[in-house]
């Protein structure tokens, strides 16, 4: 009697058909990670925004020049522009430590593609705090 050794071709077949439809199954989840992650990295911008803003007021508090239009705080070396105790719009990214080679920084805007941004007010007076304003995803 002869023994049987390999896959018969009905086998290899099927196995092909199952990967096939297996790997249709899983590409349209991995396809959707490139938004997703945008998503995440300009929601990360925009909490790094508020941190930095928050950080940059208390040491205005601190320095007692919260109520001054136009002054400056140091943080670790780095000076800081500010209006009224927050940072000035053109200075929040160095603030927050966001890289201008990941994203586009535009007096206070910062934004990784069209519609995929976060916006940053800067404060127009002593009674009115610097804003982040929730984030666009539309086109992320």
């Amino acid at each position: 009697m002869i023994k049987q050794q390999g896959f018969t071709l009905i086998e290899l077949v099927m196995v092909i058909v199952i990967l096939g439809i297996l790997a249709a199954t899983a590409l349209p989840k991995f396809a959707g990670l490139q938004g997703d992650a945008r998503i995440a990295s300009i929601n990360a911008a925009a909490g790094a925004m508020k941190s930095a803003m928050a950080i940059v007021h208390a040491q205005a508090i601190i320095d007692s020049i919260e109520i001054s239009g136009d002054s400056s705080v140091a943080l670790e070396g780095t000076t800081i522009e500010t209006a009224f105790g927050y940072p000035k719009a053109t200075h929040i990214a160095e603030a927050a430590g966001i890289s201008t080679s990941d994203y586009t920084v535009n007096n206070g805007t910062i934004e990784i593609r069209n519609n995929c941004s976060v916006v940053y007010t800067q404060a127009p007076n002593a009674n009115t705090a610097a804003t982040v304003a929730d984030p666009t995803i539309s086109g992320c």
